[in-house]
C-alpha cells in the first residue's frame, strides 16, 4: 500500500497577490514556482514539489519585503524633502 505525504501548500494566493500588489519581477518568480507544485506533487516528485512550495513562499515574502523597502526610501526621501523646505521656508 503506497501512502502518499501531505500535498504542500503551493502559495499560489500569496504569490498573485505580491506580484499584483507589491514587485512584479519577485512576485512573477513566486508564481512560477507556486504553479509547480501540484504537478510535482501529482507525478510522484514529493521532494521537488516540497522545495517549489517553499521557493513561491520565500519568493512571495522577498516581493513583499522588496515593495515595503521601496515604500519606506521614498517616503523617507520625499519626507525629508518635505521637512528640508519647511525648514527653509521658516528660517
Amino acid at each position: 500500500m503506497d501512502i502518499k505525504p501531505t500535498r504542500p501548500n503551493s502559495y499560489l494566493a500569496l504569490a498573485i497577490i505580491s506580484t499584483i500588489l507589491c514587485c512584479l519581477p519577485f512576485g512573477i518568480v513566486s508564481i512560477i514556482y507556486a504553479t509547480k507544485v501540484n504537478s510535482l506533487f501529482e507525478d510522484g516528485k514529493y521532494e521537488q514539489a516540497i522545495s517549489a512550495s517553499k521557493n513561491a513562499k520565500t519568493w512571495g515574502i522577498v516581493s513583499i519585503a522588496v515593495a515595503l523597502l521601496g515604500w519606506l526610501i521614498y517616503i523617507l526621501i520625499f519626507g525629508l524633502a518635505m521637512f528640508g523646505a519647511l525648514l527653509s521656508e521658516a528660517g
